[in-house]
């Protein structure tokens, strides 16, 4: 939302900017394998991610529910060389707006090299992932969706389950600290270049919307649902990261990841699709690091970019969050920056860590 919205044009204009700033737009806003088995790792025929395949990791396509019934899909990765000892694990999802052949793909892959069973999965109603209608957000199901990875990846023989952590990129960075809040049988967990998602869609981005504004957009996402309802589909918001001059910097930025061959996929919302015009309604009540304190004693590492528009989440993460924790500035480093760029992303201190910690 902009600062004036005196009209619906007015106010759908300003709502897609809000949004790219959020994570929801530009990110700013099957092979089921059976409980407690052994996979086979069939090498897919097809290699659909946008990083580079590794040779020293295994890797292969599997499905699972969550708690509403709603199948994901995610991507499993083992070291080649993994001995007969059950592995640590990590789940991990993000960005918002992203799939598992992106960031959270690259962040899965590259810790299976450092010798972890890993999950990288698609969110509910996005990517392969179930549920209709396509391309929806909601912060109870979307943190579901990381304790449902942690269910299926704590069933596995290869791991142990008394060792999982969790890993979440951009706007699923929160929902990460949510989910482990509540989900006690994470033992630790590290957040990457993190968003809120609920604060900045009820509050703007640094926390600019006034409450005029607010009861101004939700007066219209309120209207909207009627005609979803009328017309029996959802109403889409107009296409992500299509530039057309003179954007902020970190919305170039989105651009050229989400919509270049650096990380652009067919499936990604954030790749030229779009969320449902409703999609921030359930966001804008619902405060996700509410009882962020309440994953202490188990740490917490949130890792940011010096010269990220976004930076102001992680801080207050931190800030709110109890010992022990870490807050890792990433010099130099831009917000898109830690979705890829393999020279920046602490990989190794991040290994370091959940090495300590999943111990």
């Amino acid at each position: 939302m902009t600062n004036e919205i005196e009209t619906t044009e007015t106010f759908n204009a300003g709502r897609r900017n809000l949004m790219k700033a959020t994570g929801i737009a530009v990110a700013a806003i099957g092979m089921v394998q059976a409980a407690g088995t052994t996979p086979a790792f069939a090498q897919n025929a097809a290699w659909d991610k946008v990083f580079a395949k590794s040779d020293n990791v295994d890797h292969q396509k599997v499905s699972f529910k969550n708690r509403y019934g709603i199948t994901l899909v995610g991507d499993l990765y083992l070291p080649k060389n993994r001995g007969s000892q059950p592995l640590a694990a990590l789940v991990i999802s993000g960005p918002f707006g992203a799939v598992k052949e992106q960031s959270s793909g690259l962040y899965a892959q590259t810790m299976a090299e450092r010798g972890f069973a890993t999950l990288a999965f698609d969110p509910s109603y996005t990517g392969e992932s179930g549920g209709e209608p396509r391309n929806v957000a909601s912060p109870d199901i979307n943190t579901e969706d990381f304790s449902a990875a942690v269910d299926y990846i704590g069933l596995q023989s290869y791991v142990d389950r008394e060792r999982i952590g969790v890993i979440g990129i951009c706007g699923w960075g929160g929902m990460a600290l949510n989910a482990v809040a509540a989900d006690k049988r994470v033992k630790a967990v590290v957040t990457s270049t993190m968003y809120d998602m609920t604060r900045v869609m009820s509050k703007g981005y640094n926390d600019s919307i006034t409450l005029e504004q607010r009861t101004q957009a939700l007066e219209q996402m309120s209207r909207q649902r009627w005609v979803d309802a009328e017309k029996g589909t959802p109403a889409y918001q107009p296409r992500y990261n299509e530039l057309k001059g003179g954007e902020a910097q970190f919305l170039v930025d989105y651009h050229d990841y989400y919509m270049t061959p650096r990380g652009y996929h067919a499936r990604a919302v954030n790749s030229g699709n779009s969320w449902t015009q409703t999609t921030p309604l359930s966001f804008m009540n619902m405060p996700i690091l509410t009882y962020i304190a309440e994953i202490s004693p188990r740490p917490v590492m949130i890792i940011h970019g010096e010269k990220a528009h976004s930076r102001y989440f992680s801080e207050t993460a931190f800030a709110a969050a109890a010992e022990p924790k870490e807050l890792v500035i990433i010099p130099g480093a831009s917000h898109v920056d830690l979705y890829d760029r393999a020279d920046k992303i602490p990989f190794d201190r991040i290994a370091g860590f959940f090495n300590q910690h999943l111990a």
